[in-house]
């Protein structure tokens, strides 16, 4: 049985440290590489994978972890009832056009549900937390010498509970597209706001927008970490039709299909 109190103190020391590594690089030239599919990958999406990988192996030596580089150069483990999912740096073209908005994921997966997670955003020197009904936010400065011993005390983080005449939503910054306006056409949308990787998660658990509908590629950690934290601060991620978003799709080499982000008012 995890302790997810335990595990998720765990988390975080272990994100923080891989987002100390990529502000380092974030504030040097960036050198970019593609990978087979196209997608920018950068040094900083390598080492922050090793820093994870090897604190996952010291905090739960027993889990296995399917992490997004590993799995590009082919490395996928056998996964069970528990698995880590990682993404050492979402939203590395944010990253690449240094906008700030790029995030360090982690999320333990059991039972095919995302139970626990944490997000780092070290460039905005915040990090969101949900495990169970606990979704947290608190000030971790990379900058810092010993940034965890600096952090500003958990904050309780909801999903807002508002007026459904007037939603707020939030797209993608790079991923934006006609489907996603049809859908949201069918809400009275009184404002949109925008932004980039998974912090379009972050937005609905801590009440700042109602709803994230994503009709582009998605891959499981890419939203794990981020379905935890949501689902934590009381809001709901599903498939387009309403049943619940599952994690451990081997047979579909871990894509997500499309999905929709929501808050109670929703």
């Amino acid at each position: 049985m995890v302790d997810h109190a335990a595990l998720i103190d765990d988390l975080i020391k272990i994100s923080v440290e891989a987002g100390m590594a990529i502000m380092k690089i974030y504030e040097s030239d960036i050198s970019v590489e593609h990978k087979d599919d196209k997608t920018p990958v950068t040094e900083a999406d390598r080492l922050g994978e090793e820093i994870i990988l090897a604190g996952l192996k010291r905090s739960a030596p027993e889990i296995p972890v399917v992490a997004e580089e590993s799995a590009a150069a082919g490395n996928i483990p056998e996964v069970g009832a528990q698995f880590f999912l990682v993404d050492p740096l979402d939203g590395t073209k944010e990253f690449i056009k240094k906008n700030g908005e790029f995030t360090v994921n982690i999320a333990l997966i059991e039972h095919g549900a995302a139970t626990a997670g944490v997000i780092y955003v070290p460039a905005k020197k915040k990090l969101y937390g949900g495990y169970g009904a606990t979704a947290f936010m608190q000030e971790i400065d990379p900058h810092h010498a010993d940034p965890l011993a600096e952090a500003s005390p958990r904050r309780t983080i909801s999903a807002r509970v508002g007026d459904r005449r007037a939603l707020v939503a939030v797209a993608s910054r790079s991923h934006r597209d006609t489907k996603t306006d049809e859908y949201l056409s069918h809400y009275n949308i009184a404002d949109m706001v925008a932004a980039g990787s998974s912090l379009k998660f972050c937005l609905v658990a801590e009440g700042v927008a109602d709803l994230y509908p994503r009709h582009g590629p998605t891959m499981e950690w890419d939203t794990a970490a981020g379905h935890a934290i949501v689902t934590a601060a009381g809001g709901t991620v599903t498939r387009l039709d309403g049943t619940p978003l599952q994690y451990g799709k081997t047979d579909e080499n871990f894509r997500n299909p499309y999905f929709v982000v929501k808050g109670p008012v929703a």
